[in-house]
């Protein structure tokens, strides 16, 4: 990993991080990985929140409770 010069906007920070997934494959494993085990664990946790029984309507209420959706 070698920086140019050091990353300013959140632009910068975005372009860094495609240009070094894109030349280190490794890098992109590693990325994928984790998001996988997040997703994975986000979806455990959700399903053990929430009944199976009326899973959606559950799931829409508490994200309405917290603000995210209307």
């Amino acid at each position: 990993m070698s920086l140019k010069q050091i990353p300013k906007t959140d632009l910068d920070y975005v372009i860094f991080y495609a240009e070094e997934l894109k030349e280190n494959p490794k890098f992109f494993a590693q990325q994928k990985e984790l998001i996988d085990s997040q997703l994975t664990a986000s979806s455990e946790l959700t399903k053990k929140r929430f009944s199976k029984k009326d899973f959606k309507n559950n799931v829409r209420k508490h994200l309405r409770e917290i603000g995210l959706i209307k």
